[in-house]
């Protein structure tokens, strides 16, 4: 009977194991079940939306270039024989620079003179046959009127008178174009003698005594003998490229850093904005920039044309406005035209409530600053907003779930 007792017990401990065995597992299959159909959260990076100060800048690189600069450039051929300045020399308006090889002009400008000494005696004997003639012609008419003389000797009178007129005003414009050949070699010489045309410095000096200066043509440039740049107001030549000129306006401040004086920011304004681009073409496509020039308000004594420098145009500035960081903005396809065949894109920021959940809100912007963008309508101070990461935000929609992580200042 006492056996009989524990063989009962046996079995009954064998199913209540049993039993619980099979309760775990449905419990540990509704707490997965649960667990699969718990809503997940996507973890975002949000700030608050505050005031702050914006500029709108357009940022381009070029070169340091004097306002005024002058290529002195050989007017005749000739030899240098004389240099009288010295590279980074300062100059006067009106101060010798250099002086070509003058011999064979001085030559022809003395066989013009004399020639036109020759010419002149040849005047003064033209003269004399014409007043004969004249005095003949007059003679020949007092006896052709008294019918002392034929026709025939008239004529032959009249005609004589004609050539010694005419021989007079041949020689007279003889003289007339040797006079005009001795003034053009008048002035080749004075082209031999190079005078500073303005004040300033030798910014380069491109020959030597004893090199041969050749004038330009049609395909080939002339010598350039030195320039000349005043370098009292110096400026910033920049390529701004054609998405961003019409932005720019004469007057507009400008930041400008050089290269050479990397712990310096120079002040400039605005003064010159190209009408027409550069066009480039390079291995890709065609570029075109405009030319802007940035004249500096008070550059160091020591900067020199043709450094390398890049230049922040500030074209507008905000204080105290609203903005958000630019990676904050997105582009959907706006709800309202869904019944176009092509729908229409607007732009907005998802919001943030205190359940956690992102809601799109259209927004209107303002300027666009480095790092932020100016929000003019859609949004108010202090509203908690998603700025990223990008992965995150294109996989938003309204009232998804959202772990909310403060971005750091670092980031």
């Amino acid at each position: 009977m006492a056996h009989y007792r524990v063989k009962i017990k046996k079995v009954n401990m064998k199913k209540l194991l049993i039993i619980l065995a099979v309760v775990s597992l449905i419990v540990v299959i509704v707490l997965v079940n649960l667990q699969s159909k718990r809503e997940k959260a996507v973890k975002v990076s949000v700030e608050n939306v505050m005031a702050d100060d914006l500029a709108a800048i357009i940022s381009a690189s070029g070169e340091v270039k004097p306002k005024k600069s002058v290529n002195i450039s050989a007017q005749i051929p000739g030899r240098v024989i004389k240099i009288a300045v010295e590279e980074g020399q300062f100059v006067q308006e009106g101060d010798f620079l250099l002086k070509l090889e003058a011999t064979q002009y001085e030559a022809n400008a003395e066989r013009d003179q004399a020639y036109i000494h020759s010419l002149k005696a040849e005047l003064i004997k033209a003269k004399a046959y014409l007043k004969r003639d004249e005095n003949n012609l007059r003679r020949q008419k007092n006896l052709w009127d008294k019918q002392l003389i034929s026709q025939e000797e008239l004529d032959a009178a009249t005609a004589q008178h004609d050539i010694s007129k005419a021989s007079q005003e041949a020689t007279t414009y003889q003289i007339r174009q040797a006079q005009a050949s001795l003034k053009s070699t008048l002035d080749n010489i004075e082209k031999t003698v190079y005078v500073a045309p303005i004040a300033g410095i030798i910014a380069s000096l491109q020959v030597e005594e004893g090199e041969t200066a050749l004038v330009g043509t049609m395909n080939n440039p002339g010598t350039v003998l030195m320039t000349i740049a005043d370098l009292s107001v110096m400026e910033v030549e920049v390529e701004v490229d054609e998405t961003d000129v019409v932005a720019l306006e004469l007057g507009h401040p400008a930041e400008v850093q050089v290269d050479a004086f990397p712990d310096r920011i120079i002040a400039g304004t605005v003064t010159e904005i190209g009408s027409s681009a550069l066009v480039k073409i390079t291995a890709s496509e065609e570029s075109r920039d405009f030319k802007v020039v940035i004249t500096l308000e008070d550059p160091p004594d020591n900067l020199k044309p043709g450094l390398s420098a890049s230049a922040d145009i500030i074209t507008a500035e905000r204080k105290g406005v609203l903005a958000v960081p630019i990676s904050a903005l997105i582009s959907r396809e706006d709800p309202n035209s869904s019944g176009r065949k092509s729908r229409d894109q607007v732009e907005g920021i998802y919001v943030v409530d205190p359940d956690s959940r992102v809601m799109f809100t259209p927004v209107q912007k303002g300027i666009m600053g480095e790092l932020k963008i100016e929000i003019t309508s859609g949004l108010e101070s202090g509203q908690t907003i998603v700025v990223g990461p990008y992965s995150a935000l294109r996989q938003l929609e309204d009232g998804v779930l959202v772990k909310p992580e403060t971005r750091k200042e670092s980031d």
